[in-house]
């Protein structure tokens, strides 16, 4: 055999030696959930789309109030700013400007101004409610599936309340308390969280008795071990999708009581508010009814969509 033949044998084998922890090693890429979860997310263009529209419409609620405060009753003394539509209020103040984009409401305020403060108001109300009721239902509801004794005493406290219409509970609650923001808060979270503890209850019994789960109590493993490493992460794909149900609802809910008087109080700018302020005459001043109700319906709908793309994104089924 010649030189030139040996030395191409060495360039295609080489001897391996016997080594078994370099054995035990997978060639294969890293896999990583989250990257996998996103890319299937934004391979939908229109998930795209949504996130840039609701990122306008986030940064709008929150820094035009900065730069332009909304103020009800600057123009109150004076009838004649009272129900102007776009063109006449703009040649009232003097020509174009975006605070009469949308014309004047009942006291001669901007509604143009006037729907980016409330949609703040609605915002950040949704995330402290969704966070509140989302942590403490998560928690409680993986316990309440582990645990026997405490399943006995949980269920009693939900059929007890879950027989009380929520709507007339936080009614009451509101009427008891104030209607303030963080006595609305406190109103959405103080039995909210029940249904969501009792949904993970569900999941949790479902899932509790696989095989891995009683290897691992049969070895000793405490319980919020247990619940943190085995259970929970079996349910990210669920709780992205009450999450994504979660957030809407409570801007939805928000609307609806102050559409009927039971939600915020005057001071503090909201859509409901708003809505129920023009809805007595929004068929002869449609200027001040529908855009509060287009900007409150295009949040809701967009974070849906989004919860609910990002759901099916997280389920692991759709990575392969």
């Amino acid at each position: 055999m010649s030189e030139q033949t040996m030395n191409k044998q060495d360039d295609l084998f080489r001897f391996i030696d016997r080594d078994t922890i370099q054995s035990e090693k997978i060639t294969a890429p890293r896999y990583s959930y989250w990257a996998s979860v996103f890319r299937v997310f934004f391979r939908k263009k229109i998930n795209i789309a949504l996130i840039g529209l609701f990122i306008l419409l986030i940064v709008s609620s929150f820094l035009i109030p900065v730069f332009c405060p909304y103020v009800p009753f600057e123009n109150v003394t004076d009838a004649r700013t009272y129900h102007l539509n776009p063109k006449a209020a703009m040649d009232y103040f003097g020509g174009f400007s975006m605070k009469w984009l949308f014309g004047t409401g009942a006291q001669g305020n901007s509604i143009f101004y006037g729907i980016w403060a409330s949609a703040r108001t609605s915002v950040v109300l949704a995330v402290i409610c969704a966070a509140i009721n989302m942590v403490i239902g998560i928690i409680l509801g993986a316990v309440w599936g582990y645990s026997k004794r405490f399943d006995q005493v949980m269920l009693v406290i939900y059929n007890i309340i879950a027989n009380v219409p929520y709507i007339l509970l936080i009614s009451v609650l509101v009427y008891i308390i104030g209607a303030g923001f963080w006595s609305f808060v406190f109103a959405l979270t103080v039995t909210g969280w029940l249904g969501i503890a009792y949904f993970f209850r569900t999941q949790v019994l479902i899932i509790r008795d696989r095989e891995y789960s009683l290897a691992s109590r049969c070895l000793g493993t405490p319980i919020p071990r247990m619940i943190s490493k085995n259970i929970l992460p079996f349910l990210t794909s669920v709780i992205v999708t009450l999450l994504a149900t979660e957030l809407p609802s409570y801007i939805s809910m928000e609307v609806f009581l102050s559409y009927i008087g039971v939600g915020l109080s005057a001071d503090v700018a909201s859509l409901g508010r708003m809505i129920q302020e023009a809805q007595s005459a929004f068929l002869i001043y449609p200027w001040e009814f529908w855009p509060p109700v287009a900007i409150a319906a295009a949040i809701t709908i967009i974070l849906y969509v989004l919860g609910q793309n990002l759901a099916d994104a997280s389920d692991p089924r759709t990575h392969m």
